[in-house]
């Protein structure tokens, strides 16, 4: 296959260039990973009898390969990260098409472990790409157009779902083997479609710890912890406490589908005109007041409708962390960019391998305090954002480096 440099790229036709494939792999990711997210719910406590502990160590499960996403530095010395990222998305289709043929607890964990291999190596190799492939300038922009491109892909299979899933008596093994197969047919044309794409900064091919990368470390130590209450439990708590059916967990999915076309390129934009400090600062306020509202539905029996209404907010706000890749963006040297996407990527799914099982047991008895719990993991991730410099770069990666002596990139 043909390697060009991405300035040789520019002179390809715009559907061959790499913001193309960026946004061809932001497509194919969604087709699985969120159609099985859509339906996970109902059909292990459909098929497979699930509870909150099971649901606990399913994710516990799910989560372990993106706490090992740090052997991505290890095989990129083998293989180019583009094709990496291919295989990773592959993987993924495959293991999501095949996920109903194992319906028991055992067999849902087993699919789900290659799933998640799969997912976790793909979005480790595809933020370093990101990263590396655009201007720091345009970054913020088209990380939004691409979490937009992803949500418009995800509509039209979600809408397919809510609109035949009761009339054609949709089955589980149907829908999951078909958006499998779909992600691996965008694979394949991606892997002939597209030459190799060089960066121009090679990448560093070992582990690579930098003290002054400790902030970015730290969010996204939290915004781990934080996630895996909001992944394992909000949905869960819509089909356990309020009983919805396939279709109507799809619909509220649809809608938080349609809010992040709409409004993911403009957070883009927001972060370019705002900073990276005050997105997070308005993210982490709005998760913490969402998060006290979940609780507040078991301690004042609160309805549907705020249930619902705060499940597209929680997801919303999340969006909004496209802002810590720009930071990091931002503060990194160049080379360090593929294997730091590994290693945060590991940092990030620390909690995430204890977390569920461990807050399954917690939900048996009192689900309100898993959410209490979230909202004190938000209020940290804000203390945190706020140490973040207005402008942050290389030597000023904190608000405390203005009181450190100058020191030379590590």
């Amino acid at each position: 296959m043909k390697t060009m440099t991405l300035e040789q790229a520019a002179d390809l036709p715009v559907w061959r260039r790499p913001i193309a494939l960026l946004f061809l792999m932001a497509i194919a990711l969604p087709l699985s990973f969120s159609t099985w997210s859509a339906l996970l719910n109902n059909f292990v406590i459909e098929v497979a009898d699930f509870d909150g502990s099971d649901i606990g160590w399913l994710h516990t499960v799910r989560e372990i390969p993106g706490f090992l996403a740090f052997g991505v530095i290890f095989i990129i010395i083998f293989v180019r990260e583009q094709t990496l990222a291919l295989i990773a998305l592959a993987l993924l289709g495959v293991a999501t098409g095949l996920t109903a043929l194992f319906p028991s607890f055992g067999g849902i964990l087993f699919i789900t472990l290659f799933s998640s291999i799969g997912f976790h190596y793909f979005e480790t190799a595809n933020q370093s790409l990101q990263l590396q492939w655009l201007s720091k300038d345009r970054a913020p922009q088209v990380l939004g157009w691409l979490i937009a491109i992803g949500s418009g892909a995800t509509l039209v299979a979600y809408a397919l779902i809510v609109m035949t899933w009761e009339r054609l008596e949709l089955s589980y093994n149907t829908v999951y083997m078909a958006s499998g197969t779909l992600t691996v047919l965008i694979v394949l044309y991606c892997a002939f479609a597209f030459p190799q794409f060089e960066s121009p900064h090679p990448q560093q091919k070992k582990i690579i710890l930098r003290k002054r990368y400790w902030l970015y470390y730290a969010l996204t130590f939290m915004a781990g912890a934080r996630r895996q209450i909001f992944v394992v439990f909000a949905g869960f708590m819509m089909v356990e406490r309020f009983g919805f059916d396939v279709h109507e967990v799809t619909g509220l999915y649809l809608i938080n589908l349609v809010a992040n076309m709409i409004l993911a390129p403009v957070f883009g934009k927001a972060v370019a005109r705002f900073g990276e400090r005050n997105t997070l600062v308005f993210e982490y306020v709005g998760l913490t007041l969402v998060f006290l509202a979940y609780g507040g539905i078991y301690w004042f029996g609160w309805g549907v409708v705020l249930a619902a209404a705060l499940y597209v907010l929680d997801h919303l706000f999340f969006a909004l962390a496209l802002a810590m890749k720009t930071y990091f963006q931002k503060i990194a040297d160049p080379g360090d960019i593929a294997p730091t996407a590994a290693v945060a990527f590991t940092i990030n799914h620390i909690a995430a391998v204890f977390l569920p099982a461990l807050l399954g047991y917690l939900w048996l008895q009192a689900p309100g305090a898993v959410f209490l719990l979230a909202a004190g993991m938000a209020l940290t991730s804000l203390t945190l954002a706020l140490l973040i410099p207005r402008h942050p770069e290389p030597g000023n990666e904190t608000r405390f480096s203005q009181f450190q002596r100058p020191q030379p990139a590590e």
